[in-house]
């Protein structure tokens, strides 16, 4: 996927020969923020991402994201419209032009959801489920794995179908370690690029001889839907808190008592967050799963907390 020029003027970008009209913020974080912007052309939304670069370092990491994007082309996965590298005197800042998702995230979801004292029916985390094992089922088979898949990192479209998103920490699937050097090498990567709350247990202390592969995805996945369930991660709080996260994901997980959900979806859920990764399931057995799992019983709606 090649570079496209672009040019900035006052209250407009070009971007790959296309004009676009800059309207307002949609997310800042600490390296990069997201405007949403107008095709003057088309009269389409768009999202563009603008990730600040001060080193070489930096620039090699946003291109790794704009290559992992040329990886896909799938619903479930956010594409990539343009992008470009624009100089700001020393430094950069790498330009990605992508999709406006109108929906927003899976935790902007959840969060409205809790605020309203409900939670979301099973038949919806089944949809939305299995959208997202589509995604993550597509990224395995090419050989890599997403490494930091949470609800943030999931829009949901009009017809709530997932859409996966923020590919930077992407990376290949099966990492071989075969030193303490290694070891703290990938342990390290993890720290960096990892989110702590979603992380799986192998990636916080990396055995000198291991195979770490993409089922690190299963146990975030895990935590996805643990989020749908229940309104938050299953270790949002304990990190909130500032407990050790990485103690507390070697202890078996346990669930809120509730009725809400079906014997097989807890099942799936443990299944997904067995701290041993040999015993977690691939993402073709998870999918698998899911089409035998019913939607729920009709009249099963959000429940009131």
């Amino acid at each position: 996927m090649g570079q496209t020029l672009c040019v900035c003027s006052r209250g407009t970008v070009s971007l790959g020969g296309a004009r676009y009209l800059l309207l307002h913020r949609l997310a800042e974080g600490g390296f990069s923020y997201v405007d949403l912007v107008e095709g003057l052309r088309d009269g389409r939304f768009y999202a563009l991402k603008r990730i600040l670069c001060h080193d070489k370092e930096d620039r090699q990491a946003a291109l790794h994201e704009v290559e992992m994007h040329g990886l896909f082309d799938h619903p479930n996965i956010l594409r990539l419209v343009a992008h470009c590298m624009v100089e700001k005197g020393a430094k950069h800042e790498a330009w990605l032009l992508l999709p406006y998702v109108k929906g927003g995230t899976l935790w902007r979801e959840v969060e409205a959801l809790r605020e309203k004292g409900t939670f979301m029916p099973e038949q919806r985390i089944l949809l939305i489920l299995h959208g997202i094992c589509r995604g993550l089922q597509a990224i395995h088979n090419k050989g890599y794995a997403h490494r930091d898949l949470k609800p943030t990192n999931v829009l949901l479209d009009e017809d709530d179908q997932p859409v996966l998103m923020d590919l930077g920490s992407m990376n290949q699937a099966r990492i071989e370690v075969n030193s303490s050097r290694e070891a703290m090498a990938v342990q390290d990567w993890a720290a960096q690029r990892c989110t702590i709350s979603y992380r799986a247990p192998e990636l916080f202390t990396v055995p000198s001889q291991c195979v770490i592969d993409e089922r690190t995805d299963i146990w975030s996945l895990g935590c996805v839907l643990y989020c749908m369930m229940f309104g938050e991660g299953p270790y949002d709080a304990i990190f909130q808190k500032g407990d050790s996260v990485a103690l507390a994901v070697q202890n078996p997980l346990t669930l809120p008592s509730t009725t809400r959900h079906s014997a097989a979806l807890q099942r799936l859920l443990f299944s997904m967050m067995t701290v041993n990764p040999q015993e977690r399931p691939s993402i073709n057995e998870i999918l698998h799963q899911l089409e035998g799992l019913q939607p729920a019983p009709a009249g099963q709606d959000t429940t009131q907390i």
